[in-house]
């Protein structure tokens, strides 16, 4: 998503009601979103720290270059500091995952960056982190729903006190069709997107659906006013297929 379409988008989605939003390097929107929110912000008597941006580092490629990268997505955005600033993937190797987190650390006590954390990683990419002596994440962002339920990664970031981020929840709309999606939406008088939603909230999970849909983005917020069944969300616990919805590094050395 370009700037000037993640401007657009952003504005909807704060005039929506969302005070979350998601960008990163790899997006090529960090100026468009920070702009979006500093107009918004302005626009609206509202503060700073009413709205939550989270971006992330596009390159493992060692400790100096990750802290030009922090500051250059901080000059990008223009928001003064960053809400939560993530790893975007294991890429690169264990020395370079280890350079990139020292980095991150580092911006943190220099108040750059309010909250840090990881996505796409696989449990022995975060056991290595540990293993090192370096600080948890305090959020892992990667693809979860019913058709990729990633047990184990979910079950390591419970017993450390990982939050959970689902960045595809929506399964990119590849499963509204799927009979055990349109059976609960059919049932609640709801769209597949809101079943899937509702999925993901009640597992726990920091749901965050993509759409630079106007009416979809209300869409997506209509999803506190009915809840679904213990039996109903273990049933689509059983559909996973391991679907790789973008791409899946968790494997990577």
């Amino acid at each position: 998503m370009e700037n000037d379409e993640a401007y657009r988008a952003v504005r909807w989605a704060l005039e929506a009601g969302y005070r979350h939003i998601d960008s990163a390097d790899w997006y090529d929107n960090e100026e468009g979103c920070g702009r979006a929110i500093r107009d918004f912000i302005k626009e609206n008597n509202l503060h700073r720290s009413d709205v939550f941006f989270t971006t992330k580092l596009k390159l493992n490629n060692g400790k100096a270059r990750v802290a030009k990268a922090i500051d250059k997505s901080l000059k990008e955005c223009g928001l003064g500091y960053i809400d939560l600033y993530l790893i975007h993937g294991p890429l690169g190797g264990p020395q370079m995952r280890k350079e990139s987190w020292e980095a991150i650390v580092e911006a943190q006590k220099e108040g750059k960056l309010k909250s840090i954390g990881i996505s796409t990683f696989g449990v022995r990419h975060m056991q290595g982190l540990l293993d090192k002596g370096l600080p948890d994440p305090v959020i892992h962002q990667i693809d979860l729903h019913p058709f990729m339920t990633r047990t184990d990664v979910v079950e390591y970031c419970k017993q450390r006190g990982i939050i959970m981020e689902a960045w595809a929840p929506l399964v990119r709309g590849m499963k509204f069709k799927h009979p055990a999606i349109t059976a609960l939406a059919n049932k609640y008088y709801k769209e597949p997107a809101q079943i899937l939603l509702r999925y993901s909230l009640q597992k726990g999970y920091v749901p965050l659906p993509k759409s630079s849909s106007r009416q979809r983005l209300i869409s997506n917020t209509q999803v506190f006013d009915f809840e679904l069944q213990d039996e109903e969300v273990a049933h689509l616990d059983t559909l996973d297929e391991a679907l790789v919805t973008d791409w899946d590094p968790t494997d990577c050395p």
